[in-house]
């Protein structure tokens, strides 16, 4: 089978490349065609035969020309329209697989992909893997950040909402291009072409099948974890030279990811003032940097840390990666993700558990499927949930899961790594999507 991926970067830059290079990979592995379509890039590192991708789209830098035409080209592309043209008429893909796609690429390549089945009688699929709220919301989010409160104004098609809450980086002009594009492909009805709808979580199935344009075509499909991460899960672990600080094995919490507002970053360094006696090791960055700086370098009376000799009980490791990241999950008495915003799938809360590490997840978005509960099953429960943005909710489960060995040792032997599919697993039930 020739499988053509499509993403807009196609180089690693986080969780949608990771997927597609990891797909891309297998597929290769037992014989399929894979090509890929994207923009160019100095790290590009995968291509098509054509050597056809569009102009690297950089919104934050360029000349004052290409800022003035950036926000009409991010609605309706020519060049990409013309360039994947190309590389259909040579690839003759048997699947078009989308990604992330909108702004740089958009989705005038799903009309040319349509157009070229049509002429040709070429019978290719067009499947497409939401790893966002793209469709339905203009920010991606469905969260209005300026009040920093999650936000469904936008579902049913009611763009205006955008550029009325200034939903894109606060920006008015922005926000208004938001609107637009959101209109425009609505109106236009390009999605329609659009064969299957891939979604990482029940949840964002839910919401992207409130448009009767989606809905028949969702299919849910939690994300495979990272050939990586499997091979992490199954060997020891050895000490980095690296590390510059001493955590002894299961005496810490840890948060590890962007240290930001929708993340929860308030709310767990809230809940770690009121837990003194319990150690909040931190491993990640992002704008909330210095809040988290603030509280590592507190001091607090009658409270001494020995791990990093400060009077706080807040650690702050910066950005951690690899087997360093991996050793810190593996270590930690469990690990906490307190989002507050509709998370997807997190590869985080997935890795936690593949790591035999249990999870504190805030109960929101994709995060519950993700966790075994004692209530939804006892014998095989892997973490405990709380209520998105209650600190105390979260202070007396933090508490409670700390101070009881029993049950953080059972939920350790019940975490492991096939609790979620490898790229194998994933690929199989995919093929039956590209086949059907």
């Amino acid at each position: 089978m020739k499988i053509l991926m499509i993403n807009k970067f196609l180089y690693p830059n986080g969780g949608s490349e990771t997927y597609m290079f990891g797909l891309g990979q297998y597929f290769q592995s037992i014989g399929h065609e894979v090509q890929y379509f994207g923009m160019e890039h100095e790290g590009r590192c995968v291509g098509n035969n054509m050597d056809a991708y569009t102009k690297d789209m950089d919104f934050h830098g360029g000349s004052v020309f290409s800022k003035i035409t950036y926000p009409f080209k991010t609605i309706y592309s020519k060049e990409a329209r013309k360039k994947i043209r190309l590389v259909l008429d040579d690839y003759e893909p048997d699947v078009c697989h989308l990604n992330n796609f909108n702004y740089q690429l958009t989705p005038s390549i799903i009309l040319e992909i349509d157009a070229w089945r049509k002429e040709t009688g070429r019978k290719c699929k067009i499947v497409y893997t939401a790893h966002d709220y793209q469709l339905i919301c203009p920010n991606h989010m469905l969260r209005d950040l300026k009040s920093g409160t999650n936000c469904e104004k936008c579902i049913g098609g009611h763009f205006g909402n955008c550029t009325k809450n200034r939903c894109i980086h606060g920006s008015l002009l922005k926000s208004v291009i938001g609107s637009l594009e959101a209109d425009y492909w609505k109106n236009n009805k390009a999605y329609s072409y659009i064969d299957s709808i891939i979604c990482p979580s029940e949840f964002m199935k839910k919401k992207m099948d409130t448009n009767p344009l989606f809905a028949g075509k969702t299919i849910a499909l939690h994300n495979f974890l990272p050939d990586e991460v499997k091979a992490a899960a199954n060997k020891q672990i050895p000490p980095t030279e690296t590390v510059d600080y001493k955590l002894p094995e299961h005496t810490y919490v840890l948060y590890f990811g962007r240290y930001s507002t929708e993340k929860g970053i308030g709310t767990i360094l809230n809940a770690s003032e009121r837990l003194p006696e319990i150690t909040f090791v931190f491993a990640g960055k992002g704008p909330l940097e210095e809040a988290v700086d603030s509280r590592a370098n507190a001091v607090m009376d009658g409270v001494v840390n020995e791990i990093n000799g400060s009077g706080s009980n807040v650690v702050n490791l910066g950005f951690k990666s690899g087997d360093e990241l991996r050793q810190l999950i593996k270590n930690a008495a469990f690990t906490i993700y307190p989002s507050e915003w509709y998370e997807n799938c997190p590869y985080s809360v997935m890795e936690s558990l593949a790591l035999g590490t249990p999870v504190m997840g805030a109960d929101i978005g994709g995060i519950p499927e993700l966790i075994n509960t004692i209530e939804k099953d006892s014998d095989n429960a892997t973490g405990e949930t709380f209520e998105s943005g209650d600190v105390g909710a979260l202070v007396k489960k933090v508490q409670s899961l700390y101070n009881d060995t029993g049950k953080l040792k059972q939920y350790r032997l019940n975490c492991k790594a096939d609790l979620f599919d490898d790229a194998v697993v994933y690929a199989e039930k995919l093929m039956k999507i590209y086949t059907r």
